[in-house]
Order: C-alpha cells, then structure tokens, then sequence
C-alpha cells in the first residue's frame, strides 16, 4: 500500500480544491449589479441596499413581512378548465403551466389571504410577476372576484398586489374576458363602501393596468415601478418621438395625477395600516401594538 498516494496526496487535494457553492447563495440586482447574499437581501425585503432597487418578491414572502407574525390564512380559490383553448406554442400549455408551477413552488399566479396587519383585518391579494410574468388567466379572475366577496362578507378593506405582463395570451378571449369581471368585483367592495387599496409594482402593464389595478379608492406604488398599458419601446416606435426620462415610471405617474403615493417597500406596512383605519373610521394604530410571538417561534 502506497500511503503517501493513497492517504496524504488525497488529504491534501481535498483541503485546496474548489468547494461547490449553491448557485442561490447571491442574487444579482438587475439595476446597479452588485452581488448580494441572499439572507441579507431577504431580510431587507429584496430591496438592494446599495441602490434601493426594489426587486420582486413572491407573493409568499411579501404577506410573510406584512401580516402581523407573520400569520395568515391562504384562501382556497376556484380552479379554473385546465387548458380551455388547448393553446400550443413553443410547448403546449399545461406543460408551461407545470413548468412554472415547479420553478415558482407555487399553483397560479395570485395568492389571496387573510389576516391582521396592525391589529387590523384585511384581505390581501398579491400577484406574482415570477409565475409566467403574472399573466392575468380565469384563475386571476376568479382569485379576485373570491377576494371581493370575501371582504364583504368580513367586513374588511382589500389590498392588492399587482405586477403583471398584461392578460394571459395561452387562454385567448378567456383571459380579456377578466377584465369586466374583475370591474364588477370591485364594484360591490364600492356598493358596500369598503376601500380598495391598489399597490402598483414592478411592472404593472397590459390589462391588468386597463381593469382592476387602476380602480383603487387609493393607488400607491412602489419606487420605479413601470406602470402602463402599452411599453416605453411600443409607444417610441408608434410615435417615433423620444418620451420623456422616467416616462411610464410611478414617479411620474405620481407627477402627473395617476398615483396618490409612492411609497418605499420598508413603509409600506404602516402606510396600509394607516390608510385602511382611516377609510374605515377607526381610530388609529397603535405602534407596537402587535400579538407576542409564540413561545414555540422564540424556541426556533
């Protein structure tokens, strides 16, 4: 037996050679480019903290830091016909369905719940950009129309998430047909004079901006959000004219009358605790007024 071949030149490979990392260690910001760890991006609510770019962030993660504790109930939402058209482009569309399914852990596009943020009940219904660019399909529409009568019956102001690339094209005339039936869920939070509180992300386009995410009792966005119908690129060449720096963006939007307020991810907590106590004639939240956590979650 040959020990320095078989033990020592072994032993020794192993302390210089390359260890493998878990490529979802470092997220890129996709504005400024600085490689960020993933736990303090998490922690900072996947704003970056060199530039303040607001990243997207599942809807999951997004009631995680806005439900007091983090706690709230997932609302069961009608399944819609698998495959109505049977669509087919580069791959059919229950395949694209299962692929996106996989990649985003989770069913659809939209996740509605139900909970307390600062001692106040809410629904929340938030979309995800990740889950085939947020496409609004019958699912989206019916996760509305759910969120609506829910809010009703409880009672409650309904806060909405979007962020969108516009209707979903795998579902044709289905898709635009969401359109007026979302307009008429929002209508009966109206007839019973409970607020809707719409906030934009980044993006918000296509249909969804031409229904339910312009139709909020107040509208409020995220920093640089790109909010509209059709794209920057789409209107220059229509046009052929240069738009102005920032054209389309919440800033400008908020410049120009379509927005109430831009407000930063970290404050929109109490932004939305605020507004909806205000709106339903509460009196106002109390800062640090929140449930103690459970021993079990300190034990963790």
């Amino acid at each position: 037996m040959n020990w320095i071949a078989n033990y020592v030149r072994p032993r020794i490979n192993s302390l210089f050679s390359k260890r493998d990392v878990p490529e979802n260690l470092w997220t890129k910001c996709t504005e400024c480019g600085t490689m960020l760890f993933h736990r303090e991006l998490s922690q900072n609510a996947n704003v970056c903290p060199n530039c303040d770019h607001h990243m997207n962030i599942s809807p999951r993660d997004r009631l995680l830091t806005l439900f007091d504790n983090g706690k709230f109930t997932p609302i069961e939402i009608p399944k819609p016909i698998n495959d109505p058209l049977g669509f087919k482009d580069q791959k059919k569309y229950p395949d694209r369905m299962k692929s996106a399914q996989k990649k985003t852990e989770a069913d659809e596009a939209m996740l509605v719940a139900e909970g307390e943020i600062g001692r106040t009940k809410m629904i929340v219904a938030a979309q995800d950009f990740s889950f085939m660019g947020g496409s609004m399909g019958m699912y989206v529409g019916n996760a509305i129309i759910v969120a609506c009568k829910l809010a009703v019956e409880k009672k409650c102001p309904l806060v909405l998430f979007s962020a969108a690339g516009g209707a979903r094209m795998q579902e044709g005339i289905l898709s635009l047909m969401q359109m007026p039936r979302t307009t008429v869920a929002v209508q009966l939070l109206k007839e019973a004079k409970l607020p809707f509180i719409v906030v934009l992300t980044n993006p918000t386009t296509g249909g969804v901006t031409a229904s339910y995410a312009m139709l909020g009792d107040i509208q409020i966005a995220e920093p640089n959000a790109l909010i509209c119908f059709a794209g920057p690129r789409v209107i220059e060449q229509t046009i052929r004219e240069k738009l102005p720096d920032g054209f389309q963006k919440a800033e400008y939007l908020l410049d120009h009358g379509m927005l109430d307020r831009v407000v930063h991810r970290k404050n929109l907590k109490e932004e939305l605790v605020m507004l909806s106590r205000m709106l339903m004639g509460l009196n106002p939240a109390i800062k640090g007024d929140l449930p103690k956590p459970d021993s079990s979650e300190n034990n963790e």
